[in-house]
């Protein structure tokens, strides 16, 4: 690396068109990824990266589809390379398809930055999900929060997983063994590094913020994502930089308190992404059959290791059916099953052993959310959840094993 950083490149001519007005000067989406992808190989000085970060953040082209795009198209491309015909291989032998799922990788993840502070929603989803569906939650240490994912994942006792031993040579080998895979940022996107201290200084949300969620390093492999974004406004930017990227399934989530999650508390904007149409639609709990819940009784503005109580709790089922948490929990899991299409199967009597009567009744924008939020229920009650953790636990410890 010390090479390639010997041979740092000038963007000042890039730098003199973005500011003031980069439509004017004809600035193209391209240009701008180009001058991201030169950050990963640490061929812009702190200064011009400090400055690019800052053009795009004040005109507001950080936050256009067209460069989130391709931003994140370049941020993968710079992310560790994962074997993806071995992966493959692994994840066709564990590929069990129901409905309109065909047993392809889900994500579940949001943007922050909504200073809500809640339990940490998305993260909990994804483990619950990976009872039925295969996930690839990609996510990192706290950024604007107290507890991020992998704060969480991290403080659960008497024994956390090893997210450090999940890298591109052994993800493969989490899902030998394991329906469930964390994908900790630092170790997929090493190219991050030479930009960590500048957004730091700087003090304000970068277009690194918006990249995370659609930089999960097995892009290729997802089949279906839901996305959380703490602006309204950015709706329809996620779901049209998705749609750019090819994306089949997505759901791009808001909620009315500028919440980066499905809120448990009223209303939620949707955008939904099918085979490259995008619809929107507003949910609420109701439609999925639950109760509402003020955000101040799932904001418990804990410690990793509390909210580490609280997680393993819930999968061990021992919290209250009716506790808001669960609540909340249970419909963002809801969301990504719902994305995924496992709730289109008419009959529930499949190699999961999910028994009971399918709730067909169809919400807004066409979902069997109800039914989702059965599958999940039956995910902690059946014990199906806490065993997918025990198994993505062990999997990642073994590899650290003499």
């Amino acid at each position: 690396m010390d090479a390639i950083k010997s041979q740092q490149i000038s963007i000042t001519p890039l730098l003199k068109r973005l500011w003031p007005s980069p439509e004017d000067a004809k600035v193209t989406a391209d240009e701008i990824a180009l001058a991201i992808s030169r950050i990963f190989t640490n061929q812009l000085s702190p200064v011009q990266t400090g400055a690019l970060l800052t053009c795009l953040h004040f005109t507001g082209w950080d936050r256009r589809a067209d460069v989130i795009y391709k931003c994140a198209r370049e941020m993968r491309d710079a992310a560790s390379l994962v074997d993806y015909q071995e992966l493959d291989k692994v994840l066709k032998s564990r590929r069990k398809t129901e409905g309109l799922y065909q047993g392809g990788l889900c994500d579940i993840v949001g943007t922050g930055g909504d200073d809500h502070h809640t339990f940490n929603i998305s993260t909990t989803s994804s483990i619950l999900a990976s009872s039925i569906l295969l996930v690839a939650k990609h996510g990192n240490r706290a950024s604007t929060s107290t507890s991020g994912s992998a704060d969480l994942l991290c403080a659960i006792k008497p024994t956390p997983p090893d997210l450090q031993a999940i890298t591109n040579k052994t993800l493969p080998k989490v899902y030998e063994k394991s329906t469930y895979a964390f994908l900790f940022a630092p170790m997929f996107h090493p190219g991050m590094k030479y930009v960590a201290a500048i957004r730091k200084e700087l003090g304000w949300r970068t277009i690194f913020n918006l990249l995370g969620p659609l930089a999960n390093p097995v892009d290729d492999a997802i089949e279906a994502r839901v996305i959380g974004v703490a602006r309204r406004d950015l709706g329809p930017v996620f779901a049209e930089a998705l749609r750019l990227n090819g994306s089949k399934k997505a759901l791009i989530i808001c909620g009315e308190e500028d919440l980066d999650e499905l809120s448990c508390a009223g209303r939620t904007f949707c955008w939904q992404l099918v085979n490259g149409k995008i619809s929107h639609f507003t949910l609420s709990p109701a439609d999925f059959g639950l109760p509402e819940h003020p955000l101040s009784e799932v904001s418990p503005g804990l410690s990793p290791e509390n909210n580490a109580m609280i997680l393993k709790k819930l999968l061990k089922n021992e919290m209250d059916p009716d506790d808001p948490i669960l609540h909340f929990v249970l419909i963002n899991t809801a969301a990504l099953l719902v994305t995924a299409g496992v709730c289109d199967a008419d009959t529930s009597l499949n190699n999961k052993g999910i028994k009971g009567e399918v709730i067909k009744e169809r919400g807004p924008g066409g979902g069997r959310w109800k039914e989702g939020v059965r599958r999940a229920r039956w995910a902690v009650e059946s014990g199906a959840a806490w065993s997918s953790w025990e198994d993505f636990v062990e999997v990642t410890n073994s590899f650290s094993e003499p």
